[in-house]
């Protein structure tokens, strides 16, 4: 979409934060990639502090965080649309990644190990692009156009 003004370093950095939530989310779906390919944990490496804090928060935590940042950050008109489309975006794939997680629990049956393991690798990969994907945009102060999900952020979030 169009330009909507213009963006500070400080605005690109806040609106690349929420993607965290996601790709926490979708790590458990990386399971299997991870046991292949013991490497590609070192990319994800950085996310241990925050996995840290998710496990303190308990097993409300992502929920709370969840709904803090649609009610602090994504209804404050006062805050940026940059970094409120970023948040409400991040959110919508996070949504995304818990309804994919609860899909696949109730698909899980012994002989489609190998189709489920298929399945959940996709959709980490697919989040991870997206959100790899999303997070340069936002440090370009660009704002990231993911098919569905950005016209649902557009539809929510008015000029």
């Amino acid at each position: 979409m169009a330009w909507r003004g213009s963006t500070t370093v400080q605005d690109r950095i806040f609106a690349c934060l929420p993607y965290l939530l996601p790709l926490i989310g979708a790590l458990g779906f990386g399971f299997s990639l991870f046991q292949q390919f013991p490497a590609l944990r070192i990319l994800f490496l950085p996310l241990e502090p925050i996995l840290v804090i998710y496990s303190i928060l308990g097993p409300y935590g992502e929920l709370i965080i969840f709904f803090a940042l649609f009610l602090l950050v994504v209804r404050n008109e006062k805050i940026n649309h940059f970094i409120r489309f970023n948040t409400l975006q991040a959110l919508l794939l996070n949504i995304i990644v818990y309804l994919c997680s609860i899909l696949l629990r109730l698909v899980a049956l012994p002989g489609l190990s190998f189709a489920l393991q298929t399945v959940a690798t996709t959709i980490f990969l697919g989040i991870v692009i997206a959100v790899v994907y999303s997070v340069i945009q936002s440090l370009l102060g660009r704002y990231a156009e993911i098919p569905a999900i950005s016209n649902a952020v557009y539809t929510q979030l008015p000029r």
